[in-house]
């Protein structure tokens, strides 16, 4: 029961983060990745940040035997670069350029009961629906 109160708090401060950083707003995110017309810098500080704050977080906590509310660590074990990695990037930079989106912030984005983010999201679980079945 912890466990899910935990997951439920940080995800809840993870979506007011995505939402005043800006990055649930398409047209910014938008802006941002198109380098070659009216660049929008701006969510370059965020990721910066974001980096800076997972790149001191992630040595402290890794220093510990385990996780507060697990028995281990769960870090990925796999470092080669595989074609299904490339083309899963490549989708999914082409998703995110498109329509403005990631994930999180699409979910995060669906409180705000506007049809776009709701059109990503069902996308996106069509999508992941389909990899399962072709894997």
């Amino acid at each position: 029961m912890t466990k899910n109160i935990s997951a439920f708090l940080i995800g809840i401060l993870f979506s007011i983060g995505l939402g005043i950083s800006g990055m649930t707003n398409p047209q910014k995110v938008i802006g941002f990745l198109n380098i070659f017309n009216d660049w929008d810098p701006s969510l370059m500080f965020v990721m910066i940040g974001a980096i800076s704050v997972h790149f001191v977080a992630f040595r402290l906590i890794t220093q510990k035997q385990s996780p507060i509310l697990a028995n281990e660590f769960q870090i990925p074990q796999k470092t080669e670069i595989s074609k299904s990695l490339i083309f899963g990037s490549a989708l999914f930079g082409a998703g995110w350029g498109m329509a403005g989106y990631c994930p999180g912030p699409a979910i995060t984005s669906l409180a705000g009961f506007h049809p776009q983010p709701f059109i990503f999201v069902a996308s996106m679980i069509c999508g992941m629906s389909v990899v399962k079945l072709l894997k």
